[in-house]
């Protein structure tokens, strides 16, 4: 018989018994004291250190647990097996911040309404006489005669648990009710509505639904008035998957361990309820008077969101589960709305191209535009479109989550106290910075990362390969101390502990400066390898539209400078915010544009860069800044020199 030991983790003293050789981080999830596997639990990363305050545990050698911390008791959760009973130390995680976006920052959107609304729920209101002697028809022929009779709607069908509350509120609405009734399947007309709510009174002053991005990184969620297609509220959080895989290869990856895809299920859904609870306390409704929900994700996060299989998307030749995802309701998925209400997640092109990308296209208007257009979605998962009305390319790179505020050391999202702008003085090395809310800093999001690189190497503090020349650079400094070694290497520091919100200095690390760069030269790179593939220069086209939450926080001369863009004329760019929310959107109130975004995934041809032979070469080749061929980026070039002129007058 297979041995068990009791694991208790401090603080929160919970406690599971476990079998031997059960890793640490599941013995903490059985016990519901959950320990964060940025990595997916490959032992990566090493962010998932704990320390074993009693008994005995054997974690194997990695780099990120140095000789000290193991006498200290540190190991990784991940990595180590549990062989006795143990009492285990979780340190408190890293707060992730939660962003709530109101109706006024929603009104700087890029992009317009510009279909018809159509919403495929309906609220009719409807009032019954009550039965008597002479009229003992049962309670649901009364509703269909009169439904019948007031409204033109000759039949409906409803399922078991509307049926069950029909007794009920109609007598409690005094025989006036409202009906709820879906007229649309899918983006198509149903032939027989559904009854799917039946609500006491007359509820239709308001008819709502939600338009759901679930981002790698984070969820947006849209409040929406069915009526008039307006957005009400909206609100996001960092999605609560991110504990169990920073980017989507190590979520596939954990999928597979265990329990893994029953559990980044349940992650994706609770983050889900939590931002939808929240918009609905904060605008006085009922979760359950929510009715409608459209969601668009990439095509990992749409199978993690239905609990599909999602173990082939990273494996050659890197098919996924399906493209074209089932009709569910809300209760099949315990997505705290309506019951009945149906969710319906958007249409994917490939294994790394998803429904957000076809959202995207739609809100963005790239497939009807007469202009040669290039459309990026920047965040988690770096994916373009190049193309136009007549046809359209796609293909996508991994980007990582580091622009989104996660993977960074002192990163964070692009809320209060983000340092979203630094300056650096060219004689002194000295910075200046801007922070979101002009409030004491706590971190750096992704338009600081990108400014602060830019002006990294404008400046000179890194070299085009992104290191830090410590002695040279210290004999130019106002405060040489702000180049130094730290933890995680060579490191400058941009805020001192004692101004920052943290208590800690905040700094860009050349471990930092090696993620962006790869970052930034993946997008380029998958840029590079579509107009290639397509036999044209880059030069040719005319408009670049980023979307994604992230893109229209860049800045176009700053995003040239590092190499992340193209250089081409500034006024080439439109930033247009998050489109696949904006997609989402018009799908959830426009039966019109939901078709469009069927017909939209079935436009795109998919360029696959791992079958691309030269795609690696593009990849190597951007792994500088700018890039190693600075004829490509004439303005940074032309910057450099006068840099240098400044520097040496």
């Amino acid at each position: 018989m297979q041995e068990t030991y009791t694991v208790t983790f401090q603080p929160s003293n919970l406690t599971a018994s476990v079998p031997a050789g059960t890793l640490l981080h599941e013995a903490a999830e059985l016990a519901g004291a959950a320990i964060s596997v940025p990595c997916g639990a490959q032992g990566r990363c090493g962010r998932c250190k704990v320390k074993i305050e009693s008994g005995t545990a054997d974690c194997p050698q990695s780099r990120h647990l140095p000789p000290e911390q193991r006498e200290q008791g540190w190991v990784l959760a991940c990595a180590t097996p549990v062989e006795s009973d143990l009492v285990v130390t979780i340190p408190p995680p890293k707060v992730k911040e939660k962003v709530v976006e109101t109706p006024a920052a929603l009104a700087a959107s890029a992009l317009t309404m510009d279909w018809p609304i159509e919403p495929r729920v309906r609220n009719i209101y409807v009032e019954l006489p009550p039965p008597s002697l002479e009229d003992n028809a049962s309670d649901l022929d009364r509703l269909r005669r009169e439904l019948s009779n007031q409204q033109g709607i000759t039949d409906f069908t409803l399922g078991l648990n509307v049926s069950r509350k029909l007794y009920s509120v109609l007598r409690d609405g005094d025989w006036k009710v409202t009906a709820v009734l879906q007229t649309v399947s899918g983006g198509r007309q149903l032939e027989t509505p559904c009854l799917i709510d039946l609500r006491p009174g007359d509820r239709t002053a308001r008819s709502l639904g939600v338009a759901i991005d679930v981002g790698t990184t984070t969820v947006v969620i849209d409040l929406v008035d069915l009526r008039t297609g307006a957005v009400l509220d909206q609100a996001s959080t960092f999605n609560k998957q991110i504990t169990r895989g920073e980017d989507v290869i190590s979520r596939i990856i954990f999928s597979q361990k265990g329990k893994g895809l029953e559990t980044l299920q349940s992650l994706a859904v609770e983050t889900i309820n939590e931002v939808i609870a929240e918009l609905a306390k904060r605008n006085g409704v009922d979760p359950l008077e929510i009715d409608d929900a459209v969601a668009a994700g990439n095509t990992t996060m749409s199978h993690l969101l239905l609990g599909l299989q999602p173990r082939t998307i990273r494996e050659e030749p890197y098919v996924p589960a399906m493209t074209h995802f089932p009709l569910v309701t809300a209760a099949e998925l315990h997505i705290n709305i309506n019951p009945n209400a149906q969710i319906d997640v958007l249409p994917c092109v490939a294994a790394y191209v998803g429904g957000d990308i076809t959202a995207g296209v739609l809100a963005s208007g790239v497939f009807k535009s007469d202009k040669l257009t290039i459309f990026m979605d920047v965040g988690t998962n770096g994916e373009i479109v190049l193309g136009n009305a007549d046809w359209m390319m796609t293909d996508a790179c991994s980007a990582g989550p580091a622009f989104e505020g996660a993977g960074v050391q002192c990163g964070m999202r692009a809320t209060a106290g983000a340092i979203e702008d630094i300056r650096i003085d060219s004689r002194t090395l000295q910075p200046t910075i801007r922070v979101i809310g002009g409030v004491v800093p706590m971190g750096i999001c992704g338009s600081g990362m990108i400014s602060g690189l830019a002006e990294f190497f404008i400046t000179g503090i890194v070299e085009k390969s992104g290191k830090m020349d410590l002695d040279r650079l210290r004999t130019r400094m106002a405060e040489p101390e702000r180049l130094r070694v730290g933890e995680h290497g060579k490191e400058y520091v941009i805020v001192w502990s004692k101004d920052s919100g943290t208590g800690q200095d905040i700094v860009l690390t050349e471990t930092d400066i090696d993620n962006l760069i790869r970052v930034k030269a993946s997008i380029y790179a998958g840029i590079a390898a579509m107009v290639r593939n397509v036999g044209i220069d880059v030069s040719m086209v005319e408009q670049v539209l980023i979307g994604g939450a992230f893109g229209q926080h860049i800045n176009v001369e700053e995003a040239i400078e590092i190499g992340l863009l193209p250089d081409l004329p500034w006024d080439r760019f439109k930033f247009l915010g998050n489109t696949s929310a904006e997609g989402a959107h018009r799908a959830l109130v426009s039966q019109s544009a939901r078709q469009k975004v069927d017909q939209i995934a079935g436009q795109m041809t998919y360029l696959e860069l791992i079958a691309d032979v030269s795609y690696m070469d593009d990849y190597t080749s951007a792994l500088f800044l700018p890039h190693t061929d600075l004829t490509a980026f004439p303005s940074v070039q032309a910057l450099l020199d006068k840099q240098v002129a400044t520097r040496t007058s």
